[in-house]
Order: C-alpha cells, then structure tokens, then sequence
C-alpha cells in the first residue's frame, strides 16, 4: 500500500475569510485530502493558536501578533512546520511572513510555490525583500503559476519560467447550479432590468470607480458585492454622479451567498484596473451560472480566464467609456449574451475544473517525490501543464 504524503500548505488566510487566494486554497486542500494528509497553516484574527478540522482538513489558525504591511506575523510557524514533519511544503505568495517561517523552521524537504501575484503596490519593501525572496526561489522544487499570461508578465516568473509550470485555478462547477425560480424572483424583485453584477473587494486595484462612472451612461442596476476601505468613496461618487438609486451596496457575502445573485443577473464585471488582479476567480464563478463577462485587458491572468469575443468583451483598463459601451453593446444584444454565456460555462467545465487542478498538482507532488527536480535550468523531468486560451 502506497504511503500518503504528508502534505502542509502555508497559506496567508483560511475561509471563511474573503478572497481569491482562500477559495483556491480551501478547494485544493478539499481535493487532496482524499489521496494525502494535509495540513494547512494559516494566520488567527486573534493573538492565539486554534486548531480545528473543517471539512476533512486539518487547519492550523496560528496566533498573529501584529502586522508589517498587512502581513500577519505569527511567532509559533516556523517550529509548527518544523514539527508536521511534511514531505512537501506547498507555500502560497505573496506571503512574505509565509516564508520566512518556513526559511526559520529549518524544514530541508521539497518545497513548492505557488505564484498567485507578484507584489505590485508595496514596491520599496518588496525591494528590501528580493534578496531572501530569491535565496528561496532558488531552492524551490517547482513553482507554479495560475496562467501563461502571468509568466510572461511578471518579472520574477518570467525569469524563472524554464522552472516553472502553469496549473490553473478550480472550482466545482456543480456548486453554481440555478437556484429556484422563487428565488430568483425574490433577489429581482425591487431591482430594475436589466441587472449587472461586480463582486469583490473594495480596493483600488479592482476598479470599481470606473464602473461607478460607467453606470452614468447604462440604463441597468448594479449589484455590488464585496466590503472594504472605498466603500463610502464609491457610495459618495454614486450620489455625486446620480447613479445612486441604481447601485446597490450588498456588503460582503460567502461564495455560496452570492450563487443566485450571479444567475439573478444579465452580465458580469470585471473592472480591475491593475495586476494585482492576477485572475479574478469571481470570474468563473459568474461564468460557471453561463453569465457573460465584461473584463479588462491587464498583463495578467484576467482576459485568460474569461476570453474577449469568445465569453465576453475585454475592454482597456481605467476606462469607463470602453465599460459602458461593451456593457451596453451586451445589453441590447440578447442572443450575444446566450452566446457568451454558454461558451463561458462550457470553458469553466473544459479548463478550471476542481478536478483536473487538483489531479495536475498530484502529479507535480508525484514527480517531485520520484526525484524531479526544477531547481536546474531546465525542469523537463517535471509534468508539463498549463491552460489553452481557447
């Protein structure tokens, strides 16, 4: 009987906290656990450590005592890594605090990174940061990204892209089925048509100013969904430009929570406006429901995920005219969006299934252990994988 490996995941947040890099790291460890022992090691939102099981995984939320540039810094990591006795640490960046504690914790197995975004507003501290970041690389068993695009367009990968392989992000397409027709009713209900709907983080980097000033120019009502610091800017601009009646602020909600509001609206956007947007997983998740997407054209995962003129329209970033005129192109063309929307639930199933990015990191783990290596030049030994752009 084949032994399982023992597999630790260091990760920055764990759900039910919000984000890309969470909901990645909780369907990949859900796939895992059926062939290997994983642990995951996170930080608490408080000061001590809790252990707990969470749907079959171990998860290990560690005390966070203070932050340095919004990175948790949790004292007890380094010895609990040391102490699983893993055969492969699986690190998930940017995660600086992440690092480190595994540079501390004198761990000497396999190491894999996984590059969900280089590190794009704190520039001077990741300056001060490259010298431990490369030392790292450098030893790394595998590294790997969630696109080709990213490869290419990020410094760091694009240096190292002999060594690194590219395994898309997953998720479960059976969990974004249509809800009842009551409850689609329900969310409609006191909503004009036709619906728009955004989700994400209230940040800068997501863009939702542009499509805030978009929404002068749509006849629709905006779903938007997420929380964060430019909540009240963004409700202030909506009143200032008139559009307020029309945007609907519906806070933070867990993925699950936002299924029906996804199949509840006509199309979806995107309007990230810089690379830390690396993906938009919320992308799949609307396509998954056969929602059309309207994206932007950053150097980054985002039109990999959702392709222009074949899922959706790809518009210039930091552009509200360009939003408003894809938006209302999709608008007044219903057999487009049935079109759009049927390619995209068709590429969800073909290319970011749970299944097939779970089965491509068993095999990278399976040619580590048997002794590939990527820390040469070349890493022909290792599974080569990526996604198609079509």
């Amino acid at each position: 009987m084949t032994r399982r490996l023992k597999i630790v995941q260091v990760g920055k947040y764990y759900p039910p906290h919000v984000g890309g890099i969470e909901t990645h790291l909780q369907a990949l460890c859900g796939g895992l656990k059926t062939s290997h022992d994983v642990q995951v090691f996170v930080a608490n939102d408080g000061r001590r450590d809790e252990d707990a099981v969470v749907d079959g995984v171990t998860i290990h939320r560690l005390g966070s005592q203070f932050e340095i540039a919004g990175a948790p810094i949790c004292p007890t990591m380094p010895w609990r890594i040391r102490r699983a006795r893993a055969d492969i640490v699986h690190l998930h960046v940017p995660n600086p605090a992440g690092m480190l504690a595994i540079l501390a914790s004198g761990y000497r197995g396999r190491v894999i990174t996984t590059w969900h975004s280089d590190v794009i507003r704190q520039r001077r501290l990741a300056a001060m940061f490259e010298p431990i970041q490369r030392r790292f690389l450098a030893n790394c068993d595998a590294l790997i990204a969630t696109s080709p695009n990213y490869v290419e367009s990020s410094p760091d990968l694009s240096r190292l892209r002999k060594r690194t392989l590219v395994i898309p992000y997953g998720i479960e397409a059976a969990e974004f089925c249509a809800p009842s027709d009551e409850t689609l009713a329900a969310i409609r209900r006191g909503r004009p048509a036709p619906i728009l709907i955004a989700v994400g983080r209230l940040v800068y980097y997501k863009g939702f100013e542009y499509l805030v000033r978009a929404m002068a120019r749509i006849d629709a009502t905006l779903m938007l969904v997420g929380d964060g610091p430019l909540r009240r800017p963004l409700e202030s601009l909506a009143r200032e430009l008139g559009v307020a009646e029309r945007i609907e602020f519906l806070g933070e909600m867990q993925p699950r929570e936002i299924v029906p509001y996804y199949h509840a609206a006509d199309i979806f956007v995107l309007p990230s406006m810089a690379r830390s947007e690396a993906f938009g997983i919320v992308q799949l998740e609307a396509m998954a429901c056969g929602k059309p997407v309207v994206n932007t054209n950053l150097a980054s995962g985002v039109p990999f995920a959702s392709l222009d003129g074949v899922t959706g329209i790809t518009v210039e970033p930091s552009n509200a005219d360009a939003l408003a005129i894809a938006i209302n192109r999709l608008l007044g063309d219903s057999s487009l969006r049935a079109k759009y929307g049927e390619a995209a639930k068709r590429r969800v199933q073909s290319e970011f299934s749970v299944a097939t990015m779970v089965q491509r990191t068993r095999d990278l783990y399976e040619a580590i252990m048997n002794g590939a290596n990527s820390t040469s030049e070349s890493a022909s030994d290792l599974p080569r994988v990526s996604g198609r752009n079509a």
